[in-house]
């Protein structure tokens, strides 16, 4: 099959209907090496893939799609589309009902109620703690990922709903794996923000005071892909097991022989 390596663009129509899509081939390790294209792509769910999409999608030569979204996601959303002949592997990594009610306030919130739990900071504040809390709690489910990578699953596609958080910090984990620098993953992960890519704010109601700039503003921190949310990923990391070493090797589990594997299937 020819590989069709895509670019950061999404202005391709093939994939209007997959929200930010792109291939982390390119970024620098800190050895020298660099990631292959073709071999490790990130997006938003695949649910609302058109036809086009789902071909193009195919083109990719995808063995595997990691979806990362809960019982929760696929109930709002729907479950990805078929790719023949790609196997697609849920691992959530978030409890189904976690934040359920919060996320409804966010849809159905009054100006009022949206200030006093998003207000004075408290919205990024939940984003980083969700963000340490991930790395914390789900080695397991990053271990998972990361030995599928370095036996059979490549290429893959890593995704949840906006591709943002979670996929962002399975990615980042990947990316350290590999030893890509710290400030290359950061630079990957805000492509999140680019228009093309951002996932759309979901209100209720489209009356005009649903939307106001203070609404926007006051949400603004859980749709957007802040480098101090990934920063604070990396320095839960630091805190908890020493550096990246530590965190490989006794966090997630994978032997000097496991890295090797990973390495030989995603760098150049």
């Amino acid at each position: 099959m020819t590989q069709r390596i895509p670019q950061t663009s999404q202005s391709d129509p093939e994939l209007t209907g997959v929200r930010n899509f792109r291939d982390v081939g390119g970024l620098p390790t800190t050895d020298g090496r660099k990631v292959k294209p073709g071999r490790l792509f990130r997006s938003g769910h695949l649910a609302h893939a058109t036809e086009t999409g789902a071909e193009f999608l195919g083109s990719l030569g995808l063995h595997t799609v990691f979806d990362f979204r809960n019982g929760a996601d696929h109930a709002l959303e729907g479950p990805d589309v078929e790719l023949p002949g790609v196997r697609n592997v849920n691992i959530p990594l978030s409890d189904p009902a976690d934040g359920r009610e919060f996320w409804k306030m966010v849809r159905d919130g009054e100006l009022g109620q949206l200030h006093e739990v998003l207000g004075d900071g408290k919205a990024a504040e939940r984003m980083t703690r969700s963000y340490r809390g991930i790395i914390r709690t789900r080695t397991a489910e990053h271990s998972r990922v990361l030995h599928a990578l370095a036996e059979d699953s490549v290429p893959a596609l890593m995704h949840c709903a906006a591709g943002k958080d979670r996929a962002g910090l399975s990615i980042a984990v990947t990316l350290l794996a590999l030893g890509v620098e710290r400030e290359a993953i950061v630079t990957d992960y805000l492509e999140s923000n680019a228009p093309h890519n951002r996932y759309r704010v979901r209100r209720s109601s489209d009356a005009a005071e649903a939307r106001t700039p203070e609404v926007m503003e006051l949400l603004a921190p859980l749709f957007d892909a802040r480098a101090q949310y990934l920063t604070a990923a990396f320095e839960t990391i630091d805190e908890e097991w020493g550096g990246v070493e530590r965190y490989l090797a006794e966090g997630l589990g994978l032997t000097p022989e496991t890295l090797d594997r990973l390495r030989d299937q995603l760098l150049d």
